[in-house]
């Protein structure tokens, strides 16, 4: 069961997080301890090369965790990011992509999540990301 819904998921990214929603990301679908995001392809993501850009797939990476955290906590606005790490494991694809992440473990204070990134026409990743979400003390019961 999760504690924050696809929905309501989608209502935090429209009205608190701007950098998110400016490229149109949303989530389609959340568990608890899981879900799943999606930023359509657009040009202006594109660096030379004709590549999606790094920060635009840390974007959805980053995003994916919160989304992932708040699945198992509820909305905790506090929950925030201490380490973030990235490896880019091919050229994506110049259409939507796809974030799957997951938590590896909640804590009281800490939670240790994982995302992997798709482009849409293919199932071989094109990004892994690891990260450390802290959650504050005084967060709902």
């Amino acid at each position: 069961m999760t504690r924050v819904s696809v929905n309501a998921f989608n209502q935090i990214v429209e009205t608190e997080l701007p950098w998110a929603h400016e490229v149109g990301l949303v989530a389609e679908r959340m568990g608890e301890g899981e879900a799943v995001c999606r930023i359509p392809f657009d040009e202006t993501f594109l660096r030379p090369g004709g590549t999606v850009s790094g920060p635009t797939m840390m974007l959805l990476a980053d995003a994916t965790m919160y989304a992932v955290v708040l699945s198992a906590i509820g909305h905790v606005t506090l929950a925030v990011t201490t380490n973030f790490n990235i490896n880019f494991l091919r050229k994506p694809g110049r259409d939507d992509l796809i974030a799957e992440g997951r938590a590896i473990k909640i804590g009281k204070r800490l939670a240790v999540l994982e995302v992997t990134i798709f482009s849409e026409s293919d199932h071989d990743p094109v990004a892994h990301a690891t990260g450390t979400y802290s959650i504050p003390p005084d967060r709902p019961a």
